[in-house]
């Protein structure tokens, strides 16, 4: 990895409302941190180029065709249940879990099941432009510390939890914690070892303190987990108030909803990330606002599983990080770029309304619906904001985490326009990458400026 510089059209969510598109002068300097962005054609662009070429440094231009934007950011995907992506989606959570996830996940007992499954899952995700991943892996230390080893020999930043889960009234015998005191050791351990790992020292692949969830926990893990977080520094993941079971299911055992009682075992501050949360409160909301925790908007996988739609505009009135979560395999697909056009689907049926038995004027939630500069918006910089990391926009200081899209590319689903015609405005262009971009556009795919997947540029 070296410095570079790329010209050619940029697509940028300058803001959760507002996307640009414009021709640009990219230099990348040698840590993959962008060192400047300047229009072409301006004074700045050709002293950057002029430079480059002094210095011998590649300049890559691309064609009319090609665009590059940010890479995508996933705040939850659970890895070892990639083998049944697609799969049981008939099913209710509970007997989801229990009938086709548990099972499936204790099978990663065998680091030698869980290296190509992993293997496989990391480079699908690369090649679907994810820059940034948060995953769940399961409770078996080894598979779970091979994964994080796949993704930092594909380059992929990535923030890998070790689950935790004990409680018998719930959790499988074959699957789960056998004692508190195991649990957290085994965490403790699994923190330090994905620090420690060679190569790791820019902390590329992080771990995080992963209590599956309050109906899989006993009160004294999440306490102690609680306090390992702290002591640690460690960012925390868990599910948060998803469905109607689950959501009740904590109301009735602790007397509060998810977010409450997990500030009260103090899981929830900044560098949390709740998936899901379709079922919070105003108050709730203001609770993670007050922690700086983020919600992981998982739109795909609510419509099987939630039983609701995450309303993602109260959210960001309340001041709340949100970015986005495929949830594979409770969604069923590896693409963020398909999980934001749901985002836009989904909140634009609940602003509407969805019943055709009510009149329109009472059927929706008014001022729920999403732009798909919102949607472009949480699948880059609102999932590297959650995180707390400094990417997601292509700008200077930002780290290089970026797609090289070729709208024009074999196989392509994006109608680029006619021969003679204007192209789109910056929010045309997103609305179709959002809806159409499939791996055939996806060219070239860059972490922290390593070319982690796909074709030298051009």
């Amino acid at each position: 990895m070296g410095e570079f510089v790329i010209c050619g059209h940029v697509l940028n969510p300058a803001s959760a409302r507002h996307v640009t598109m414009a021709r640009q002068v990219l230099h990348v300097g040698a840590d993959g941190v962008i060192v400047a962005s300047h229009a072409a054609g301006t004074a700045a662009a050709t002293a950057v180029l002029d430079d480059a070429a002094r210095r011998g440094v590649p300049v890559h231009e691309l064609a009319p065709a090609q665009l590059l934007m940010p890479g995508f950011a996933d705040l939850h995907v659970h890895a070892p249940q990639w083998p049944q992506m697609g799969r049981a989606l008939d099913l209710p959570l509970r007997e989801w879990l229990e009938q086709r996830t548990f099972p499936l996940e204790a099978r990663f007992a065998d680091p030698a099941f869980a290296a190509p499954v992993y293997e496989q899952m990391v480079t699908t995700l690369l090649a679907n432009g994810t820059t940034t991943a948060v995953f769940f892996a399961t409770i078996h230390e080894e598979s779970s510390l091979t994964l994080a080893r796949i993704c930092l020999r594909h380059g992929l930043r990535a923030h890998v939890g070790l689950v935790a889960m004990d409680d018998p009234a719930l959790c499988p015998a074959d699957y789960r914690n056998p004692s508190i005191a195991q649990a957290l050791a085994a965490s403790s351990r699994f923190i330090h070892a994905v620090r420690a790992l060679p190569g790791n020292e820019n902390a590329l692949v992080r771990p995080m303190v992963t209590p599956r969830f309050i109906p899989a926990c006993t009160d004294g893990l999440l306490h102690g987990l609680g306090a390992l977080a702290a002591a640690e520094g460690c960012m925390i993941q868990t599910h948060c108030s998803e469905s109607d079971w689950e959501h009740d299911y904590v109301r009735q055992r602790m007397g509060v909803n998810d977010t409450v009682a997990l500030d009260r075992f103090g899981l929830l501050r900044r560098g949390t990330v709740l998936a899901h949360s379709c079922f919070m409160t105003a108050e709730d909301m203001a609770l993670v606002h007050a922690r700086g925790a983020a919600i992981a908007h998982c739109p795909l996988s609510n419509a099987y599983f939630a039983g609701a739609v995450l309303p993602l505009r109260q959210a960001w009135q309340a001041g709340v990080h949100v970015g986005l979560g495929t949830d594979i395999s409770g969604g069923y697909s590896p693409s963020v770029a398909v999980n934001a056009a749901m985002a836009v689907t989904a909140a634009r049926m609940l602003d509407t309304g969805n019943d055709p038995a009510l009149p329109a004027a009472t059927r929706g939630r008014t001022d729920a619906r999403l732009t798909f500069a919102e949607g472009l918006w949480l699948a880059t910089r609102g999932g590297t904001d959650a995180l707390g990391i400094t990417a997601g926009q292509l700008a200077p200081g930002m780290a290089f985490d970026a797609i090289m899209v070729d709208r024009a590319a074999p196989g392509s689903n994006i109608m680029l326009p006619p021969a003679g015609d204007p192209d789109h405005t910056a929010e045309d262009i997103a609305q179709q990458i959002l809806c159409n971009m499939g791996r055939p556009n996806i060219r070239t795919v860059w972490v922290a400026g390593r070319r982690v997947h796909g074709a030298e540029t051009p």
